[in-house]
């Protein structure tokens, strides 16, 4: 049995299978942009995608089409909600925010916009999907717009994904399996379906037409150009490529709607007195101290079976790496994992050593600190935990672990500029720290600087599914 943080959204292990994804990162920011060379249809439009979160509390544009200040038209996460907003001469407005809330960032969420001015009934002509279902339920619901209105949408100004036209109210997550359909109002189920043994909503192939503006991105390119071979080549045989913003190869991931890799927690982490949540980047995968205090970060994913492996870069040790290892969700971690008995840590600090339940060992393990990668061999199925400097191991750490517990990825540290990015498979350049080396477990999952130990597989749902 495999434990994973509750998400409304679909995890397909069928088929179909979804490649890549691509980070964004609000701090960047960065983000892609059209400007079609000719005007499509103003009026009918069908946006879909699936977006997993970062940062779950701040705005994040997914898609705008601007004229101007007083014309453009945008459907963004408004910290936990959803917006769509649309403006045509400053009289003419959508203001849909919905009630419901999307703050769970080990989530993939299928959102579907479609507009059609024509449709007589004012309340039809915006509508939003998420996960197959119709929102109807708004918690500011304003909409103005005219029957058969031209929008911003497909003009020949600029279009934007990822933030605004001009970089502003950046996304800070994944975007994945983008469709752009221009002209015609689709229904969800032309994107996706509900699985008929789980009923859980997951991807499908797309089928239809796309019209003159329509796109298909699926980020399997690595190239900062605005073609064929770039991040935002469109594969719909439209070429409607888009260009890049501070968007490099090492954005493109392989944590997607069909295989959800496990992240940080941007909401829960540090349970206790003793500390907060460290500040997270690069899509959940990096956490950064920015001052002297007792700060952790945990993982989504708390398998109860089956064998584990992740790896930490150690960017920036500052005075001390701090503490790696593995907790139990919800439970107290004092000030870094093996604080107490709901975590087993690894300490950078002097010479290194283990410590469970607050009781330290000094003989286990070198010291660790800047540029080192370690990893993390976690065996539920016997109870064992290995860590690892730079391939070389440092012997077993741990026996005789509960796994009926549920166990998951554990940092902690107390001084400023020490940062970490992990790796549980979908990134194997750490941000662009290092240059990735193509290590897949047995399976054919991940892509990690270091093969994997025989036998112990990526901290993702393909795997859980089998191994959990």
């Amino acid at each position: 049995m495999v434990g994973i943080l509750a998400a409304n959204s679909a995890v397909s292990t069928g088929a179909f299978s979804i490649d890549n994804s691509l980070r964004f990162d609000d701090y960047g920011p960065n983000y892609l942009t059209r400007t079609p060379s000719s005007a499509g249809d103003r009026k009918t439009s069908t946006f879909s995608c699936w977006v997993k979160r970062g940062s779950v509390t701040t705005n994040g544009i997914l898609f705008e089409a601007r004229i101007d200040g007083d014309n453009r038209f945008d459907f963004r996460f408004n910290a936990s909600k959803i917006l769509i907003y649309g403006e045509i001469s400053n009289s003419n407005v959508v203001y849909l925010e919905t009630s419901q809330v999307f703050r769970d960032p080990s989530a993939w969420y299928h959102i579907v916009v479609v507009i059609d001015t024509t449709q007589g009934t004012q309340s039809n002509r915006v509508k939003l999907y998420v996960n197959g279902s119709q929102v109807t339920s708004f918690s500011t619901s304003t909409n103005s717009l005219s029957s058969s209105q031209d929008t911003a949408i497909n003009t020949t100004n600029v279009h934007s994904l990822g933030a605004n036209t001009s970089g502003g109210a950046p996304l800070d997550g994944y975007m994945a399996e983008m469709y752009f359909i221009d002209g015609t109002a689709k229904a969800p189920t032309d994107f996706g379906e509900f699985d008929e043994d789980s009923g859980i909503w997951k991807p499908k192939a797309y089928s239809g037409s796309y019209g003159t503006n329509g796109f298909f991105l699926e980020f399997k390119q690595a190239g900062t150009s605005q073609n064929s071979s770039g991040i935002g080549a469109d594969t719909s045989g439209n070429d409607n490529h888009y260009a890049v913003t501070n968007l490099v190869a090492a954005d493109q991931m392989l944590d997607t709607p069909t295989n959800n890799f496990s992240t940080l927690n941007s909401v829960k982490a540090a349970v206790g007195s003793n500390s907060s949540n460290t500040p997270l980047f690069e899509g959940n995968l990096k956490a950064s101290h920015t001052d002297n205090a007792y700060k952790q970060s945990e993982g989504t994913i708390f398998p109860t079976a089956g064998k584990w492996y992740w790896e930490t870069f150690i960017q920036n040790s500052g005075n001390d790496a701090g503490a790696i290892g593995i907790v139990t969700s919800g439970k107290a971690q004092g000030a870094y994992p093996g604080t107490t008995a709901f975590g087993y840590g690894y300490d950078s600090y002097g010479s290194g050593s283990k410590i469970h339940s607050n009781s330290r060992d000094n003989s286990y393990g070198a010291g660790y600190t800047t540029n080192d990668i370690m990893g993390t061999a976690l065996d539920l199925d016997n109870g064992t935990l290995t860590f690892y400097k730079n391939n070389s191991s440092q012997g077993q750490a741990y026996s005789g672990i509960d796994a009926s517990q549920g166990w998951g990825y554990g940092h902690g540290s107390y001084y400023a500029t020490n940062t970490i990015i992990v790796n549980f498979g979908q990134d194997g350049t750490f941000a662009g720290e290092q240059t990735a080396q193509g290590n897949s477990d047995a399976n054919g999952y991940g892509n990690f600087y270091y093969s994997p130990p025989s036998g112990y597989y990526a901290l993702c749902t393909k795997n859980l599914a089998e191994f959990g």
